[in-house]
C-alpha cells in the first residue's frame, strides 16, 4: 500500500504540473516535493509532498506561502499550523488493480498514444464515457464540472491527458472525469456527476482503462469509488493559509484535483 500511495502522490503532482503549465506556470520537482513559486490556479495546490518527513519550513520557502497558499500533504505528516495554515480537508489516496476488458465496445481516444487507456464508445451503456475532443466540448465540460481552471486548449491537446464526459440525450454534459497517463498507473481526478450517478462514473472510468492500475484520491466520494474496486492506501491532507481579505473562492473545499 505504501508504494501505491507514493505512486498516487507522484501522479497527482504530475497532474498539478500539467495544469500549472497550461496556465503558464512552470513547476519544480525534487525528491521532497513538487511546487510552484507563485499562486496556482483555483482549486490547485502550490506544493505537493512526494515523501514522508519533508521539512515544513523548507517546503514553504519554495512557494508564495502568504494568504491563499495551499499545500497537499500527501503523507498527512506535516504540521503547518505554526505557519498560519489550517487543514482545509482530509482525504484518502486510492488504488485499483488492473481490470479485465469490459464487455462494452472500446475505441482508442484520438487524444492519446497507443499506450494510453481505451475509452468506451458513446452509447455503449449507462456508464459509458467518451473523450472530449473539441474546444466547444471542453467549454461545456468545464462548465458542468465547475472547473474553469481546466478550460485550457493545452490540456485538450496533451497526449498524457484524456478528459471524459457522459452526456444526456440532448448532448448536455452530465458527468465526467480526467485521466492522466504519466507513470506506472493512470491517474483519475475531477470525477463529478451532475446527475448524481457517481458510481456510474467510477465504473465507466474502470471500463475505460482495461489492464491498467488506477490511482487517485477521494474525500466525500469514497463509497462509489470503493464499489468500483478502489481501495484506500493512505490518508492525505490539504492545508490552506486563510485569506481573510478576499472572498473565499480558494477556501471552499469541493472535490478538486488538487487535485
Amino acid at each position: 500500500m505504501a508504494a501505491w500511495r507514493a505512486v498516487a502522490a507522484r501522479d497527482n503532482a504530475d497532474w498539478c504540473d500539467l495544469v500549472g503549465r497550461a496556465h503558464g506556470l512552470a513547476g519544480a520537482r525534487d525528491a521532497d516535493a513538487w511546487s510552484v513559486p507563485r499562486r496556482s490556479p483555483q482549486w490547485y495546490p502550490d506544493a505537493v509532498t512526494l515523501r514522508p518527513g519533508v521539512d515544513a519550513a523548507r517546503l514553504l520557502a519554495r512557494i508564495d506561502a502568504g494568504p491563499g497558499a495551499s499545500v497537499k500533504d500527501s503523507f498527512a505528516d506535516l504540521d503547518l499550523a505554526p505557519h498560519g495554515f489550517r487543514v482545509l480537508f482530509a482525504a484518502e489516496w486510492i488504488h485499483r488493480p488492473p481490470a479485465g476488458p469490459p464487455a462494452t465496445p472500446l475505441v482508442a481516444s484520438p487524444l492519446t498514444s497507443p499506450l494510453m487507456p481505451l475509452v468506451a464508445l458513446p452509447g455503449a451503456g449507462p456508464t459509458a464515457l467518451a473523450p472530449v475532443t473539441s474546444a466547444r466540448g471542453l467549454a461545456a465540460w468545464s462548465a458542468a464540472a465547475g472547473s474553469e481552471a481546466l478550460h485550457r486548449p493545452a490540456l485538450l491537446a496533451d497526449p498524457r491527458v484524456t478528459i471524459l464526459a457522459r452526456r444526456a440525450g440532448d448532448g448536455a454534459v452530465t458527468a465526467g472525469a480526467v485521466l492522466t497517463d504519466c507513470g506506472p498507473a493512470v491517474g483519475v481526478s475531477n470525477v463529478f456527476a451532475a446527475d448524481e450517478d457517481l458510481a456510474g462514473v467510477w465504473r465507466g472510468v474502470v471500463a475505460a482503462c482495461p489492464g491498467r492500475p488506477l490511482v487517485g484520491y477521494e474525500s466525500g466520494g469514497l463509497p462509489p469509488a470503493e464499489e468500483a474496486g478502489f481501495r484506500r492506501v493512505g490518508p492525505l491532507r490539504v492545508w490552506l493559509h486563510p485569506d481573510r481579505q478576499r472572498a473565499p473562492d480558494r477556501q471552499r473545499a469541493p472535490k478538486p484535483a488538487t487535485d
